[in-house]
């Protein structure tokens, strides 16, 4: 009873206080990554290309970035059929048996799902301030795919973060927030995995979201890196370690020496254009 009553209190916390709650208290309510189904495990070394023309087509007309670096959607003006339209989308993907694609193309894969799945799930509950508006966003059914139902949590805890092991992940997957790395303005391919994700995570690194280094000297870094902290590093040199595999020189010259994190920050606002 006493732990039932502490997670309600927490789950209260966390919602009354947005981003202001202490990072070890989100960090409670983060899904530990464990595969949903050994389906999803098989995969193949040859495969034809995915066709992803009507997604990529979406992204190119809609996403801007910023005088700030942030990659924004204009939902509040998009065609009134977008949402069905990333629907017909998603409901070709389902089509698709992943166990016929290479792991680079179900990376891919997955990556393109959760990021249309998300901007959907924008576009039913528009006009918002914040996805963390939406009723349990990320349980909702996503899609369902080589016969199992998937939401976003599953899509990424389920599936991403045990079959792929990489942490770059994070940089790709978006979460329609300001705070979060940019949804790219094209879609993700097999071929295009590794330079997409490096890319993604230069972009976001050496961006104030991603990591900044204050006059004294002080390090604050985006919330992802302590939510995902067994993805990056288990302590502060090892995720510092791996910034530094990304950051521009000037960054990384910031950095030299540092061993320690002084914070951590993250903005929830909807990455609507302004």
């Amino acid at each position: 009873m006493k732990q039932l009553l502490f997670s309600i209190f927490l789950a209260v916390f966390i919602t009354s206080t947005a981003s202001a709650a202490p990072l070890w208290v989100e960090r409670q309510f983060i899904p530990a990554a464990g595969l949903i189904d050994p389906v999803f495990l098989e995969h193949t070394t040859e495969s034809e290309p995915v066709d992803y023309q009507d997604w990529e087509a979406f992204l190119a007309e809609y996403v801007t970035i910023d005088a700030d670096g942030v990659a924004r959607l204009p939902y509040g003006t998009l065609p009134s059929d977008t949402a069905s339209q990333l629907s017909a989308f998603i409901a070709r993907l389902e089509t698709i048996d992943t166990t016929s694609l290479t792991k680079p193309q179900q990376m891919a894969y997955w990556i393109n799902l959760y990021n249309a799945g998300t901007v959907r799930l924008i576009l039913e509950n528009y006009p918002i301030k914040s996805i963390r508006k939406i009723k349990k966003p990320w349980d909702q059914p996503v899609a369902t795919v080589n016969g199992v139902s998937v939401t976003l949590n599953q899509i990424e805890h389920g599936v991403i973060r045990p079959v792929f092991n990489d942490a770059r992940v994070h940089y790709a997957v978006n979460c329609a927030s300001v705070g979060c790395p940019n949804l790219a303005n094209k879609a993700y391919t097999g071929e295009s995995l590794e330079e997409m994700l490096d890319e993604a995570a230069r972009a976001f690194i050496n961006n104030p979201r991603g990591v900044i280094v204050d006059k004294r000297g002080d390090i604050t870094v985006s919330k992802i890196f302590g939510w995902y902290k067994e993805d990056f590093g288990n302590s502060d040199q090892e995720i510092l370690d791996h910034i530094r595999l990304f950051a521009s020189p000037s960054l990384k010259a910031a950095l030299e020496g540092v061993t320690k994190i002084d914070d951590y920050d993250y903005d929830w606002d909807l990455n609507e254009t302004k």
